[in-house]
């Protein structure tokens, strides 16, 4: 295998798997050219519980994923979420004395909104520009240029826990790779499955994982509000598991397959397989019942969501709807359950603006992954859509690598 300048690598770790896919950087745009997959129980409500098990878990998709491209991987993009994760707005103001702004004056106002109370145990993750105001006008989007005598930038402030981010830090760093850089998955996510129309019109991004669903709302092309709700798929399964009485491995293959979010969609007369536990002979089962079980539960989360939006006054900004990813956004009806509760029309989430093996990765499942690759070409064209998002969590990676090296 052979190293390749021109390709990327972003490094999803989620709660049930490990994803790792490779896109090459073309002329014409980005091609996927591999992907692995790799079983994951490492992570809950975005924490490692296990070291060793992640490593190897990470270890193995990383390999499949170099199989199928035929190059070697040496650096990721690693997107991170979790209960653990929070948002807020924030505003700060410089003086510019009557002149043009200039990029150094932009940097300075990012720089000064940094100037919040954040509790021990917790670093700025990402400091993301909703705007910039010149002397009270406001609605500016790119300041430079323009002469005023003070300038006010508005930005979302994401943080996270020190020490969560640190034992995923070490988890790659065993592996062998370097991290290009940290990013919070459903800004990854919103770079893959939605077009520039829908974040300047207002959207909101419901990422339902295994266990915690993000919501992410974007107005005027830039982020608004990022909040993490404790519950997602898995809760799911467990919910299969108790009701059908079957172990969780065959509720979460139930789901999977015979899953509905909507159980007016499940025909009256259909049937399933259900194993027993003990060893008992397996029954079968009105599907209907299964819809019955999981319908509540994804109603449940919408819901969640929809009561966030409405909490910070969002609901009348979404001109552009709902769109749906994760693997539970997979799930028949969902959408269709996601337009009657927001009362807006709703789509699931599938990545965009990408060739190579664009059919492979054509699932909500995969927008973090896809949408990883698709930041850090950003970051590397210095696109002005990401030249002012700063991540100021490198710095602890290279810490952590650096005291890493110390002992292995």
């Amino acid at each position: 295998m052979k190293k390749r300048s021109n390709v990327l690598v972003g490094l999803d770790i989620g709660t049930t798997k490990t994803t790792a896919i490779v896109g090459e950087i073309t002329e014409t745009g980005i091609d996927i050219i591999g992907i692995g997959t790799s079983p994951a129980k490492e992570i809950r409500k975005g924490t490692v519980v296990n070291i060793d098990s992640m490593v190897e878990s990470i270890k193995t998709a990383v390999e499949e994923a170099e199989h199928m491209s035929g190059c070697r991987i040496n650096s990721v993009y690693v997107g991170i979420s979790g209960s653990h994760i929070k948002g807020q707005n924030s505003l700060s103001i410089v003086s510019i004395k009557g002149r043009e702004v200039d990029e150094g004056d932009v940097k300075r106002a990012i720089e000064a909104s940094k100037a919040i109370a954040i509790p021990v145990g917790r670093e700025i993750m990402h400091i993301l520009p909703q705007g910039y105001v010149i002397d009270g006008q406001e609605g500016i989007k790119d300041p430079i240029g323009m002469s005023g005598v003070r300038l006010e930038a508005k930005v979302h402030i994401v943080t996270g826990a020190t020490s969560a981010i640190q034992d995923i830090v070490k988890s790659v760093n065993r592996v062998g790779l370097d991290i290009d850089d940290i990013v919070l998955e459903q800004l990854a996510a919103g770079e893959a499955v939605l077009s520039a129309d829908e974040k300047d019109l207002g959207v909101v991004l419901v990422d339902i994982g295994g266990s915690n669903t993000s919501i992410t709302i974007f107005s005027e092309a830039s982020i608004k509000h990022t909040a993490i709700l404790p519950v997602g798929g898995n809760y799911l399964t467990s919910d299969i598991s108790t009701g059908l009485r079957t172990p969780l491995g065959e509720a979460e293959k139930i789901k999977i397959k015979y899953g509905c979010a909507m159980t007016s969609m499940i025909p009256k007369d259909e049937t399933i397989s259900v194993p027993s536990l003990g060893g008992r002979e397996d029954r079968e089962v009105s599907r209907q019942i299964l819809g019955r079980i999981v319908e509540p539960r994804v109603e449940e989360i919408l819901n969640l969501a929809y009561n966030e939006i409405v909490r910070f006054g969002f609901e009348d900004l979404l001109a552009a709807g709902v769109v749906l990813t994760g693997g539970t956004s997979l799930l028949p009806g969902i959408s269709e359950l996601a337009e009657q509760i927001f009362d807006m029309p709703a789509r699931k989430g599938i990545p965009i603006g990408v060739g190579g093996l664009s059919d492979i990765v054509n699932s909500p499942a995969h927008a973090i992954g896809v949408g990883l690759i698709i930041y850090g070409n950003g970051q590397l064209a210095g696109d002005s859509v990401y030249r002012k998002t700063t991540n100021v969590f490198g710095n602890v990676a290279r810490t952590v690598k650096k005291m890493f090296s110390e002992f292995f």
